[in-house]
């Protein structure tokens, strides 16, 4: 069974081969790395925007899995306005807590920046069927079909984990156990949740080995992964806006590798 909606599953990202969006993602993310500075960050998150209407995602699934973002982004510049390094104008100082402008730039520069990178992560992984990603890791890249199909295996359990948690919340609470502690209900419910995982694994690890997952043999592969003209264009265009967002920096002086 899928796990993207027929209308993502429709969107002109979710039909491209989920090795050049890994590709994609992790090329952009390692060019924003590069520099800590507003305007490189903020030249790749608009460029980003304008294409996530391509990806399909309704307005609610969109902020529902990006919410995580919107959440740390804000916290991240917020505490290094208020605890980071401070250079130039001091604009506010209360005991050892200070803001300058130094510190307000990088603070502005690291949330962008954590949108910037995680937008599209999120998003392109949010149009990616993991049984697709198997057969572009393991026809694509080449890698060890072991390797491959076993993550694939562990990655159809994730879902899981929700409907075991809220039925180990629905057994303890019939049962009258942890209500009146959060605390010690939560801390219960994660280490029984730990159990059923690895009991879950090991059963799965068994029967994947008795039906030959394990083998050395060259395998066959039920759906053929193709990557084409839409892969190298998606590749491309991560390129186009990465190299934007560089130039765009560097000619606003604001560029600074991060390990001069």
């Amino acid at each position: 069974m899928s796990l993207i909606t027929p209308e993502i599953r429709a969107s002109a990202i979710a039909s491209i081969n989920p090795v050049a969006k890994l590709i994609a993602a992790i090329l952009l993310a390692l060019v924003l790395l590069l520099s800590i500075d507003w305007a490189s960050a903020l030249v790749a998150l608009v460029l980003e925007a304008l294409l996530l209407p391509f990806a399909g995602l309704a307005a609610r699934q969109f902020w529902l899995r990006t919410a995580p973002l919107w959440f740390a982004a804000p916290l991240a510049c917020l505490t290094t306005v208020l605890y980071g390094r401070d250079s130039g104008e001091s604009l506010w100082q209360w005991g050892f807590v200070s803001v300058t402008a130094g510190s307000v730039s990088l603070g502005v520069a690291i949330g962008v920046r954590i949108l910037a990178i995680g937008l599209p992560g999120i998003v392109l992984f949010a149009t990616t069927d993991p049984t697709d990603l198997a057969d572009g890791l393991g026809q694509v890249l080449r890698l060890p079909s072991r390797f491959v199909i076993g993550g694939l295996a562990g990655l159809r359990l994730v879902g899981l984990f929700i409907e075991d948690w809220r039925f180990l919340a629905l057994a303890r609470r019939a049962r009258g156990v942890g209500d009146s502690n959060p605390v010690s209900r939560i801390a219960g419910q994660g280490f029984s949740l730990l159990v059923l995982s690895v009991r879950r694994g090991s059963k799965l690890a068994t029967a994947m080995e008795a039906k030959g997952f394990g083998s050395g043999r060259q395998r066959t592969w039920a759906r053929e992964s193709t990557f084409g003209r839409r892969e190298w264009m998606l590749v491309a265009i991560a390129v186009v806006i990465a190299v934007l967002a560089v130039t765009v920096a560097v000619s606003l002086g604001t560029w600074k590798f991060v390990l001069s």
